[in-house]
């Protein structure tokens, strides 16, 4: 089977590429390289030992992505592409509704032209209302989001739900990710922010070398055992290959699937930090500061359905996501830019 990745050389991008290539599959990516770069793509092509064909691309271009389907014989799409900062989204809005929504119609408008039935959608438990109790399951209530980047994932739901309902010869697989965190452990690819983290466990990752001076905890008021908010975190590479058992289910299956993808366990914020003390024998100072509006005290994940329908669960646990984080950013204390610098 041959799999196109859109946002194919970012963070998960790069893990679903390895998954792919090392599991036997054909995958092409496609990214603008707007948060990524292709020394990215070229490491992964060193751990999987195979080419991985690439092409820079802004998938919102239908003629270039359109030229992609005629050179390639692909089965399948994983769709990642777009734009992700939370924070950024309630300060950019229209920029992430242009980008997010325009970006999912142009790869469902060229799937439908070139005949491709299998679509796996990126969407994160940002679509999930407040006041939902925890765990979530894939039942809960949905929209009531409380910034622009998840609307941009409830809406990108719809329009792909609408699609299979119009074309019923699509599969249509909607994945909601909780706390991505990790690396490969190869240490060769990994979470390259650009600029100040907008993330948790990249920020502490550069304050454990060095690069920052303290990590902020917002909020140690919260109605968790120790104050702090509660998140699902999962390894990188678990939910990578969450993709090739959601991909290898949307070939011989039609209509839309909707999958929660996390552990089914909370860790707090400053459970994470004590973690990454602990299992990489390094200090982590932090600084409790006021409340972020919009932060939830706890949200974690049901993954069942996940276990009983793909066959997938979390394997690795919080001390192999903070010992590959740390390994991936020892290693490459600027990224993928040898040169590097703060912002």
């Amino acid at each position: 089977m041959t799999v196109l990745v859109t946002g194919g050389a970012g963070f998960i991008g790069t893990h679903i590429c390895v998954e792919l290539l090392m599991s036997g599959h054909g995958c092409i990516a496609a990214d603008n390289l707007s948060n990524s770069c292709l020394e990215a793509v070229k490491r992964v092509e060193e751990i999987a030992g195979r080419i991985l064909p690439f092409y820079e691309i802004d998938v919102r271009d239908e003629d270039k992505l359109d030229i992609i389907f005629k050179e390639h014989a692909i089965d399948a799409v994983i769709h990642l592409a777009g734009l992700k900062a939370v924070g950024e989204s309630v300060s950019m809005p229209l920029e992430y509704y242009s980008c997010n929504l325009n970006v999912t119609l142009s790869v469902l408008k060229a799937m439908k032209k070139n005949n491709v039935k299998s679509f796996v959608f990126s969407s994160s438990a940002t679509v999930y209302s407040a006041g939902n109790s925890m765990p979530l399951a894939e039942e809960a209530a949905c929209g009531g989001c409380s910034n622009p980047y998840g609307w941009t994932k409830f809406m990108g739901e719809i329009i792909a739900r609408d699609a299979a309902h119009a074309y019923p010869e699509m599969s249509v697989v909607l994945l909601r990710y909780f706390n991505p965190i990790g690396a490969h452990e190869s240490g060769r690819i990994g979470e390259d922010p650009l600029g100040i983290p907008n993330n948790l466990v990249p920020f502490i990752s550069q304050t454990a070398i060095g690069k920052r001076e303290k990590v902020m905890v917002y909020g140690n008021d919260y109605d968790t055992p120790d104050g702090t908010g509660v998140r699902d975190y999962l390894h990188v590479v678990d939910l990578a290959k969450a993709h090739i058992a959601a991909v290898d289910y949307s070939v011989k299956h039609r209509g839309v699937e909707v999958f929660n993808l996390g552990t089914g366990k909370g860790a707090s914020v400053l459970e994470i930090i004590e973690a990454y003390r602990r299992v990489n024998s390094v200090e982590i100072p932090y600084e409790i500061a006021g409340r972020r509006p919009g932060d939830l005290a706890v949200c974690f994940a049901d993954p069942a359905k996940a276990r009983r329908v793909l066959a997938w669960r979390a394997e690795r646990n919080l001390d192999e996501m903070v010992r590959d984080s740390y390994r991936w950013q020892k290693s490459n204390p600027n990224g993928y830019h040898e040169d590097g610098g703060i912002a």
